[in-house]
């Protein structure tokens, strides 16, 4: 018997069987429209995280005063933003400018930015805002920064006096924004703009101002240290030989009493990516009792399809139908069940995944496209490989449950199958 025969008579039983088939039908689309959505928040979550960690730099160190007791040195903080850990059990600052020579003369490291940070007052025409003021080494600075100009330019060595604002800042505090080369005043003293950053809601100065302006900050402390890696592949090794040279300068022996952290994004991104990785395992393994009880539903539906199409089977065994034939029909009858609930099942999972997106105020993604939106792990993304798998997956399932009743309908013995009523 043909193939296409084949078909058209397992297409036949499957239309003949509407309502038996299309409930079990819903239980193949709920759990292929459960794996969907699961997967594609997974994968969106991953893209996300590594679109994050890429605006702070994956080749940065970041080195802050504290030793976070929580979450150890995998905590990425300082001066630069990002995740934080819980409270530092030691508040002082500790980091100064000779820890700033020692690091130089470590293999692996191509640049070293010490920052200050504060908030002070800034005005512009009459209008104040508190911001966080960062004085950073200008000769470095725009080597080292992962911030993107929208206009001007960053500091150099030669700024004195001078400012660059983020732009969230600007456009959002300053309604009407603050014009390149204008003059704003920051504690009290007068300060040039001469760029202006696509994002942010801050203001960088040059250190030695910076130590002026704001309170606390004179003398050779930072608030915080970025290390520029020369060869991102040995960072786990630059990290290890940065603890232990920071330990020797500041006297310390036993490693629990550190008064320092030592971070990367690609440390938090591991521990954030096994943490994700363990909850997509789990979520699953919840879809996949879906998908079982979507297979058990067509092996039911296939062995009461076979009790009843017994004569049929009979009469086709009698006019020189095989065994193999007989089970290539069944066998294609479930194989269609299955497409049928993945086609639906991507559909639904796709529309769940939407409406997860819409309800948290995130974007969705279809075959492209990276959303870095509001909070971690609130983004979508819909793979043509996630949408090709479920409808392949969702086939394979329907001819594993089906497997059975049709080798079953296959054997029947022609005789007995036409005595049956």
């Amino acid at each position: 018997m043909r193939l296409t025969k084949s078909f058209k008579l397992s297409l036949n039983i499957l239309l003949h069987s509407k309502l038996r088939s299309w409930l079990t039908i819903i239980g193949i689309i709920i759990g292929i429209a459960a794996v969907v959505s699961i997967m594609s928040i997974s994968e969106g979550a991953q893209q996300q995280l590594e679109s994050r960690l890429g605006t702070f730099g994956a080749d940065i160190i970041t080195i802050t005063p504290g030793f976070s007791r929580a979450m150890g040195p995998g905590n990425f903080g300082g001066g630069r933003g990002g995740f934080e850990g819980e409270s530092s059990s030691i508040d002082t600052k500790n980091l100064t400018s000779k820890d700033v020579l020692m690091l130089k003369n470590i293999p692996n490291v191509k640049y070293i930015l010490g920052q200050i940070s504060g908030r002070e007052d800034l005005t512009y025409m009459t209008k104040t805002a508190t911001l966080s003021i960062t004085g950073i080494d200008t000769t470095v600075w725009k080597d080292i920064t992962t911030e993107q100009l929208s206009s001007g330019r960053f500091l150099t060595s030669g700024d004195s006096y001078s400012v660059v604002l983020g732009g969230d800042v600007v456009s959002s505090t300053f309604e009407d924004g603050i014009p390149l080369n204008s003059k704003v005043t920051i504690g009290g003293k007068s300060f040039k703009v001469v760029g202006i950053l696509e994002e942010g809601r801050g203001a960088y100065v040059p250190l030695d101002v910076a130590r002026n302006v704001l309170e606390d900050a004179s003398g050779d402390k930072f608030d915080s240290i970025s290390v520029q890696l020369e060869d991102i592949s040995l960072s786990n090794e630059t990290i290890t030989t940065i603890t232990e040279r920071l330990m020797l300068s500041h006297g310390i022996i036993d490693e629990s009493k550190k008064d320092f952290t030592v971070s990367s994004p690609t440390s938090m991104q591991e521990t954030i990516q096994q943490t994700m990785d363990t909850m997509t395992l789990f979520l699953g393994a919840i879809a996949a009792i879906s998908l079982i009880v979507g297979a058990v539903g067509i092996a039911n539906t296939m062995f009461t399809s076979v009790l009843e199409k017994t004569k049929e089977i009979g009469i086709m065994k009698a006019i020189g139908a095989q065994d193999k034939d007989i089970m290539t029909i069944f066998l294609l009858n479930s194989a269609l069940i299955g497409l049928i609930g993945g086609v639906g099942g991507v559909l639904l999972g796709f529309f769940a995944s939407t409406a997860i997106s819409s309800f948290g105020g995130i974007q969705t993604a279809v075959g492209g496209g990276r959303g870095m939106m509001g909070g971690f792990g609130s983004s979508t993304y819909v793979s043509p490989e996630l949408i090709i798998g479920a409808l392949l997956f969702s086939v394979l399932v329907g001819m594993l449950a089906g497997a059975i009743p049709a080798y079953r309908a296959s054997k029947l013995n022609p005789v007995d199958a036409l005595r049956s009523e």
